[in-house]
């Protein structure tokens, strides 16, 4: 039985999250069980790995995850990898999908609730780490058995429900929405038809919360998606994203190929936390320079204007990037005549510092 925990930085129980992980594995063991007489050579639906393939990469983020938990890794993966010996049958692939989550429940259930392990995602705690395990068990399981005709597979509800709430935050569920479909849609697979399915998606492991609000970083995938008219994997409030949010996204991609890219320094997206809808856009025009000095610039939609919105993210952001021992100085600019702007960056505690013929600019220093 586990004792209860929070998670140090969300405030979120973390007790459960092993057995969860128990949970799924048992409920992806058998369904897999019931195709082990098919061909697993033949493509998983969806992707272009075979079904053989796609059990060993399921095995594999087990072992991964939960080696970045034991490992305490503060960047990148341990170096290695799973496979399986030559001429395993879907049997011994199904055995090794059964071992593997157990490493993992293993690892939640005895990992310190405060550790963080590196994730390309966001650094995540043993729930995190759970989660992302049993989002890789039921939609790989899916793509598996989806492989064969005639042989549908539902994973239950609660545990859809658990990794929606925990690293899908910014996915919409309108009332009385099937978990499974839900889940099947933040991940890019094609659901019950009703709305066409994402282009580019990713969870989030960590955002910046804030009382109403989550912040959620753009990837350079991501991000080159929404800079070329795409979503960015997010539900837009109104008719976003703006124009300005659009520009700051192709900044992080075209940094991501010139190299220069640093994750936590580009541009975040706002989310409402009531209802997933992304209401504009927030970020660093680049990192902290060798003065520790760094520069942030923000739009909202036009149908979430007047509600606080940029004001609350500003705070949240200014205030982590203040957090860094490498940042003394936050600025931005608002235009002369962009009132909306200037009183947004008051009531965020930065203050007028000079200005010249098109903008003021403001600062907000650290300590």
């Amino acid at each position: 039985m586990e004792t209860a925990a929070r998670d140090a930085n969300s405030g979120r129980p973390t007790d459960g999250w092993a057995d969860d992980v128990d949970a799924a594995v048992a409920a992806v063991t058998t369904a897999l069980r019931a195709v082990v007489d098919e061909d697993w050579s033949v493509p998983a639906h969806g992707l272009e790995w075979n079904c053989r393939e796609t059990a060993v990469h399921l095995a594999d983020d087990f072992v991964g995850y939960a080696t970045q938990l034991t490992g305490r890794a503060a960047e990148g993966y341990a170096p290695f990898e799973i496979v399986a010996v030559p001429g395993t049958d879907p049997r011994g692939l199904t055995r090794i999908v059964h071992a593997t989550g157990g490493l993992l429940s293993a690892a939640v259930r005895t990992t310190p609730p405060q550790v963080r392990g590196w994730h390309p995602y966001g650094a995540a705690g043993p729930d995190g780490f759970a989660a992302m395990g049993i989002v890789e068990a039921l939609v790989h399981t899916h793509d598996i058995t989806a492989a064969f005709p005639g042989t549908p597979w539902k994973p239950p509800a609660r545990l859809c429900e658990r990794v929606l709430d925990r690293l899908f935050p910014h996915v919409p569920r309108p009332e009385g929405a099937d978990p499974w479909q839900r889940l099947l849609y933040a991940t890019g697979r094609p659901a019950d038809g009703s709305e066409p399915p994402l282009t580019a998606w990713r969870w989030y492991a960590a955002p910046l919360r804030t009382e109403r609000l989550l912040l959620c970083e753009l990837s350079p995938p991501l991000a080159a998606d929404l800079s070329e008219g795409g979503s960015g994997g997010f539900s837009w409030a109104g008719n976003g994203p703006e124009e300005g949010t659009r520009t700051a996204a192709g900044m992080v991609a075209s940094a991501a190929e010139e190299g220069s890219h640093r994750p936590g320094w580009g541009t975040y997206v706002i989310v409402r936390a009531e209802d997933g809808r992304a209401v504009g856009g927030i970020g660093f025009h680049a990192p902290p320079d060798a003065h520790g000095m760094v520069e942030t610039g923000y739009d909202v939609v036009t149908a979430a204007r007047g509600q606080g919105c940029a004001t609350e993210a500003l705070t949240a952001l200014a205030g982590w990037a203040l957090a860094d021992p490498s940042v003394r100085l936050v600025r931005a600019r608002a235009a002369h005549t962009n009132a909306a702007s200037h009183a947004v960056l008051t009531k965020a505690g930065f203050r007028a510092a000079g200005c010249d013929e098109e903008t003021v600019l403001y600062e907000k220093p650290g300590g």
